[in-house]
C-alpha cells in the first residue's frame, strides 16, 4: 500500500465525512475500494467569497492498487503539488548517556512553554531536570490573578497573569500557531504531548488550533505530571537572585534563590518570560550579555463579536463549523514622520476578554484572554505599532543601554495607571473620540469587558505621539478591510506593552549557550528567541537537545 498527503480538497460548510471520502476518491479517480484508508491532517476556512465559504482538507490517504495502476497515477499527478508523499512528522528523541548519579541535575528557570517543554525534553531523556518557578502553581495563581481583577485579591507581584505556572500564555487564547517557519516534527511534538497532557484532540488538525484559558490550566498540570513521573522536579515560588558563576572560567555552576539557597548546575536553562525584569537587571550585573530588540505597543481594541463574524463570514454567520470569526490586519504607514511604521493586530481574541496583565505594581497592562468556546459577546486585539532602536535612545541609564526598553515599557505603563486613576483601572477611549483626537469619549456601544474597570481618558497622554498617529491612520485603513472596524463605538483600552521581549539574552547560533557564559542557554520569549507558546515549546525542545549533547560531551 501507498501513502501520500492529498490537500487542496474543497468542500461546502454543509457536508458529511462521507462527502469528505466521495471528494478524495473524485480528486484521485478511484473507487472507494481502492481507497484503504484515510486520515484527517488539517482542516481550514476559505472565507474569501462570503457568499461560497468553504472547507479546505488536507488528508493522508492510503491506497490499495495494482502495480500497473500505481504507475499510471504517479505519471498523472507527477507536477501535482497538491499530491505528494506524506512528509516526514515523527520526532526523534536525542537519547543522553545515562546520567552521572553524581553529577548536578541540570536547571531549567521559568514554567511557561518554553520551560515546561525543555524540563520534559531533559526528563524524556532520563536527566531529571529541576525545575524553578517563581509564580505559584496554576490552581494558586489563579485564584489569585482573577481575585486581582475582580477586585477581591490585592495585586501580587510574584502570581498574576505573567508569573506562575503555565506563563503568561496561561492567561490568554492559546493560540497554537506561528509565523515562523519550523519543522514539522517539532511542531507535531509539541501539538501530542498538548493533547497526551489533556489538550482537545482538535489541535492536532485545526489550521488555527488554541487551547483558552482554563484548558490551559488542566494542560500544564498534566505537562507537570509528566515531568514528575520521569524524574524531574518542579517547586514553585522559587525566584531566581542571581547566577553562580566560577570566577577563574565565568562559567555557570548554579543559580542562588531570593531567599538565599543555592542550587549547582553545570546547565541552566534560562526561560525566563518576557517580563522578568528583575532578572535582566541581574544579567546585566553580572556582565551576561544582553542587547536591546525592537518590539511594538498599542491598545487592546473591542467590537461586538457578532460585527466581527458578519464581516468575516457574511450570511453563514453563526454556522456552527466557523465558530466565532478571527482576523489578522496590517497596516503600512504612510503619512508625515511615520515612514517605517507599521500597524498590526496582535493575539486577536474572538469571543474573549481585556484583562489586566501588569507584573509589577503602579502600572497598567493590558492583554487579551479567551476560554476554549470563545463565548464572550466581545471580540478584541491589540492593536500595536512597531517600536524601534531608535526610539529607545532616550531611555535607560546610559546610551545603549540594552535595557533601555524596559524603561521605555515602564515609561508608558505609569502614565497609563495614574492616567486611569492610580487603582489599576485602566484608561479607555471610544475609537470616534480617539479618531478627532482631544475628546475624552463618546458614548461606546462596546460593553468593556477589562476588570476592575475602565476611565474615560484621552489616550494620547500615555501613548507615544508616533504610536497615536500610526494608531489613527491604520483604523481608518482597517475599516476598508472589515466594515464597522472604526466605528465610532468601538473600545479602545491602554496601553499594550508586552508583545515580546524588549531583550535579547545573545547565545551562540550553533550551541544555544550564551556568548560570553558557558553553561547557561538563554531560552523562548524572555530571551528574545520566540513569539508565542508554539515557537517557545519548540525552542525550549531545541535547548534542551543542546543540553543533552553538551553532558554526553562531558
Amino acid at each position: 500500500m501507498q501513502g501520500w498527503r492529498l490537500s487542496g480538497l474543497r468542500l461546502p460548510l454543509d457536508h458529511s465525512d462521507g462527502d469528505l471520502q466521495a471528494a478524495i476518491c473524485r480528486r484521485l479517480q478511484l473507487s472507494p475500494q481502492q481507497l484503504s484508508r484515510w486520515r484527517l491532517v488539517k482542516r481550514s476556512v476559505d472565507a474569501r467569497r462570503h457568499g461560497q465559504i468553504r472547507l479546505v482538507y488536507s488528508v493522508d490517504v492510503e491506497l490499495n492498487l495494482a502495480p500497473q495502476r500505481w504507475r499510471q497515477l504517479q505519471r498523472r499527478f507527477s507536477s501535482d503539488r497538491q499530491l505528494q508523499p506524506i512528509p516526514q512528522s515523527d520526532y526523534g528523541l536525542v537519547l543522553a548517556q545515562s546520567p552521572d548519579p553524581q553529577a548536578p541535575r541540570p536547571l531549567v528557570v521559568g514554567a511557561g512553554p518554553c520551560g515546561y517543554f525543555a524540563a520534559l525534553l531533559l526528563a524524556q531523556m532520563g536527566l531529571r531536570p529541576v525545575l524553578l518557578e517563581r509564580g505559584k502553581a496554576v490552581k494558586q495563581r489563579t485564584a489569585d490573578t482573577f481575585g486581582f481583577w475582580r477586585g477581591s485579591r490585592p495585586f501580587d507581584p510574584e502570581s498574576n497573569a505573567q508569573f506562575g505556572e503555565g506563563g503568561a500564555g496561561t492567561f490568554s487564547d492559546g493560540k497554537l500557531y506561528s509565523q515562523v517557519s519550523e519543522p514539522l516534527p517539532y511542531q507535531r511534538k509539541v501539538l501530542e504531548e498538548l493533547v497526551a497532557a489533556g489538550a482537545n484532540a482538535d489541535i492536532l488538525t485545526l489550521h488555527h488550533p488554541h487551547i483558552g484559558t482554563f484548558k490551559l490550566a488542566t494542560v500544564v498540570r498534566g505537562l507537570r505530571r509528566r515531568i514528575e513521573e520521569l524524574g524531574g522536579s518542579i517547586h514553585f515560588e522559587c525566584r531566581v537572585e542571581h547566577l553562580l558563576l566560577d570566577p577563574d572560567e565565568r562559567r555557570v555552576v548554579g543559580v542562588q534563590l531570593a531567599n538565599g539557597d543555592t542550587l549547582a548546575a553545570r546547565q541552566v536553562v534560562l526561560a525566563p518570560g518576557h517580563s522578568a525584569r528583575d532578572l535582566f537587571d541581574a544579567l546585566q550585573r553580572q556582565g551576561v550579555h544582553l542587547e536591546a530588540k525592537p518590539f511594538a505597543m498599542g491598545v487592546r481594541i473591542e467590537h461586538p463579536q457578532a460585527l466581527i463574524d458578519r464581516a468575516r463570514w457574511g450570511a453563514a454567520a453563526g454556522h456552527p463549523r466557523l465558530g466565532p470569526a478571527e482576523y489578522k490586519l496590517v497596516h503600512h504607514c504612510s503619512g508625515p514622520g511615520l515612514e517605517g511604521r507599521s500597524v498590526w493586530s496582535f493575539c486577536m481574541c474572538p469571543g474573549g476578554l481585556v484583562v489586566g496583565a501588569t507584573s509589577e505594581a503602579g502600572m497598567v497592562v493590558t492583554n487579551g484572554m479567551s476560554q476554549h468556546s470563545r463565548n464572550e459577546r466581545n471580540a478584541n486585539s491589540g492593536l500595536v505599532v512597531n517600536v524601534t532602536l531608535d526610539d529607545l535612545a532616550h531611555y535607560g541609564n546610559a546610551p545603549g543601554d540594552p535595557l533601555a526598553g524596559v524603561a521605555f515599557q515602564r515609561h508608558w505603563e505609569r502614565r497609563a495607571f495614574a492616567l486611569a486613576g492610580g487603582t489599576y483601572a485602566a484608561p479607555s477611549q471610544s475609537v470616534g473620540a480617539f479618531l478627532a483626537a482631544g475628546r475624552r469619549s463618546d458614548p461606546a456601544q462596546v460593553v468593556p469587558s477589562y476588570q476592575p474597570a475602565v476611565i474615560a481618558c484621552d489616550l494620547d497622554a500615555c501613548l507615544p505621539d508616533f504610536v497615536s498617529a500610526a494608531l489613527r491612520e491604520a483604523l481608518l485603513a482597517f475599516e476598508g478591510s472589515i466594515a464597522g472596524y472604526a466605528d465610532p463605538g468601538a473600545l479602545l483600552t491602554a496601553v499594550e506593552t508586552r508583545t515580546s521581549s524588549p531583550v535579547r539574552i545573545s547565545r551562540d547560533a550553533a550551541t544555544l549557550e550564551s556568548v560570553n557564559t558557558p553553561g547557561l542557554y538563554p531560552a523562548g520569549e524572555g530571551a528574545g528567541y520566540a513569539g508565542g507558546i508554539l515557537s517557545a515549546a519548540i525552542d525550549g525542545i531545541k535547548v534542551a537537545e543542546q543540553v543533552a549533547l553538551a553532558q554526553q560531551q562531558r
